[in-house]
Formats: structure tokens, C-alpha cells, sequence
């Protein structure tokens, strides 16, 4: 016996020469790698497919942290000391304020969702957003009377922001307090994407908030699953599952940031043509779009709208849209032709 078990061994050992001097190798195994930590309030998680490289993944997670907290010091307006809240504290809007080029690009991306979805998305309406609780002041001691909510009003309007962009400049023609919330958030996503891909990462799941951005598919070959919520409070149910290898989607709905008062529920989305929070029978909805920034702002601009006029312009806009409405003591879904493709039956 002994004999043939080393005829075994040499001719293992002579196999395994003959392919290193053929030039053959073994690929080191491909895993996901996952990077995390908060940032805006909230947290991020970051999937990345790697051979086993902790100093790559080192070195990629502390350029995550860069890129997230220059857009956190561009748009915030939870600090003082952001690009957006210098503009906003100016007492002199009428005058073209140069801005840097990430806070410019969102700022033409919000305009053009603003004006598409007629004013649904409107990132002026800061005074009233803070007014009934739902920005850096905090939550009010009561509800907002009619004159107080006029007055904030007369601040909005996103028609009187101008952009130059062969300035890259901005000015307002009434003083105004900007608010990126519906937005940012999205454009942090993309921010990330583009700097792993600048990497040489090309295939990741980037998810900042509940906002995502995919590339690629794992190492089995799939495709990423991601959950569409049910729009419950009491805790975390799935709804859907879509399967997507790119885009971004974005979530938006009443059954997480908001109070009540007196009985009566408050959302944090507030509708720009009336000053007050949303209150209509749409309880969630997902967009999928190229870019995480105007999933994050259309899913916002159909949360305004409610499900008819929402279900309407985004079968105009032929964009891949997702409905939860509510229907006595459940849910209803519709979801536009476009979005059909990602659903996983």
C-alpha cells in the first residue's frame, strides 16, 4: 500500500507544477464585505464583493467616511456650519452665492423634480417644515395657526431660487431657507457608488437611511434582494421583495417620522401648495431610478401627491413607481408597468 500512495502524492505535486509554470493560478475567493456606521441621523450599510483584503476594506471605509461627511457639510441643515446653512443664514440672498459643485448638482436636480412634478417637490419649504416640528427647532408646543402658516409660507416657492450654472451660483428673489431633506440623502448614495467604483469596486449595494443604490450581483451570480416595507408601525414587515443588479430605490411614507397632537396624526411630508403635513390614503412609496438622488426626490414628490395623481405622472414619466394605499383596516399595491420587472413573484 505504501507505494502506490506516493505515486499518488507525485503525480498531485507534478500536476500542480505543470500549471504554475503554465501560468495558471487559483482565484482567491470572492466575498461580501460589509462597512457601516451613522452619519445624517441615521445609518448606512455598505456591501462590497472582495477577494479577502482587510487593508483595501480599511482603506475604502475611511473613504466612505470622507465622502459622506462632505456632503454632510455641504446640505445639513442640522449644522450651523454647513455650505447650505451659510446660504440660509445670509441676509442678503438677491446677490449670486458661488457654491460648491456636489451642492450645485443637487440644487439643479431638486429644481428640475420641482418643476416636473409641479411644485409637489419643492425644497423651499423649510420655514414650514421647521414650523410644525420636523427640523432643527424640534417638535412645536402646539399646532401652527392659520396666520402663523401664512406667514411661513410667504417665505416658499421654488420659482423664486435661480440657478446659474455657468456661475455655479444660486440666489433667491425673497429670502429663503433651503431644506434638502427629500434629497440629500439620495445624492449621499450616489456619492458613495461613485467613489467605490472610482476604487475599482463594480459591484456593491450602498444603502444610507433606507435609500439604496446597486451594481453588479453577488458571488453566487444573483441578484440583490431588497425589501419593500409594509407600512406598519409596531415593526419591521416585509411587503414585497424586488431582485435588482442596478439602479437605486427609495422609500417614502407617513408611518415612521411623525407626532399627534389632540388626536390627530401629523406626517412629516408637508404638501408646499398648502403648508400642512399630508393626509390623504397613500401610506408608502418606492420609486427605482438611475440615481438614488431622484429616487429619494420622486419618491417624496409622489408621497405630496397621493396615489391617483401620483399613479398618473409616473406612467407619464414612465418611471418605476410602487403604491401602498390604504384600504379599510389593510393595504392596497399598484405599481406602474416599469416597476413590474424588478418584482419577484
Amino acid at each position: 500500500m505504501p507505494q502506490p500512495v506516493r505515486v499518488v502524492l507525485a503525480s498531485i505535486f507534478w500536476m500542480l507544477a505543470v500549471a504554475a509554470l503554465a501560468g495558471c493560478s487559483f482565484e482567491p475567493e470572492e466575498k461580501i464585505w460589509e462597512i457601516s456606521g451613522g452619519i445624517f441621523g441615521t445609518t448606512y450599510h455598505i456591501n462590497v464583493v472582495l477577494t479577502e483584503d482587510r487593508e483595501t476594506l480599511e482603506d475604502l471605509s475611511q473613504g466612505i467616511e470622507k465622502t459622506l461627511e462632505s456632503v454632510d457639510g455641504a446640505m445639513s441643515t442640522w449644522r450651523e456650519d454647513s455650505e447650505l446653512s451659510r446660504f440660509n443664514q445670509q441676509q442678503d440672498q438677491s446677490e449670486w452665492t458661488p457654491v460648491s459643485a456636489e451642492l450645485f448638482e443637487v440644487l439643479e436636480a431638486a429644481q428640475a423634480v420641482a418643476e416636473q412634478s409641479g411644485g409637489a417637490f419643492d425644497i423651499t419649504i423649510g420655514p414650514v417644515v421647521n414650523l410644525w416640528g420636523f427640523g432643527p427647532d424640534g417638535r412645536p408646543e402646539q399646532v401652527p395657526g392659520d396666520d402663523e402658516l401664512a406667514q411661513r409660507l410667504s417665505r416658499t416657492g421654488f420659482r423664486f431660487l435661480e440657478l446659474d450654472a455657468g456661475r455655479q451660483a444660486i440666489r433667491a428673489r425673497r429670502p429663503q431657507y433651503l431644506d434638502l431633506s427629500g434629497i440629500a440623502k439620495g445624492y449621499a448614495v450616489d456619492a458613495v457608488a461613485r467613489y467605490l467604483e472610482q476604487q475599482g469596486v463594480d459591484r456593491y449595494l450602498v444603502e444610507i437611511g433606507g435609500e439604496v443604490r446597486v451594481k453588479g450581483r453577488k458571488p453566487d451570480g444573483s441578484a440583490w434582494r431588497l425589501a419593500v416595507e409594509e407600512p406598519v408601525e409596531q415593526a419591521r414587515q416585509v411587503n414585497r421583495v424586488i431582485a435588482m443588479d442596478r439602479n437605486s430605490m427609495a422609500t417614502s411614507g407617513d408611518y415612521r417620522n411623525y407626532y399627534e397632537s389632540n388626536g390627530q396624526r401629523y406626517s412629516h411630508t408637508i404638501d408646499p401648495s398648502t403648508g400642512r403635513p399630508v393626509g390623504h390614503r397613500l401610506a408608502s412609496v418606492t420609486v427605482i431610478a438611475g440615481s438614488s438622488m431622484l429616487a429619494d426626490a420622486w419618491a417624496t414628490a409622489f408621497t405630496v401627491l397621493g396615489y391617483e395623481q401620483g399613479y398618473r405622472l409616473a406612467l407619464q414619466k414612465n418611471l418605476a413607481v410602487y403604491f401602498i394605499v390604504r384600504e379599510g383596516d389593510g393595504f392596497e399595491t399598484y405599481h406602474t408597468p416599469a416597476f413590474a420587472t424588478y418584482l419577484i413573484e
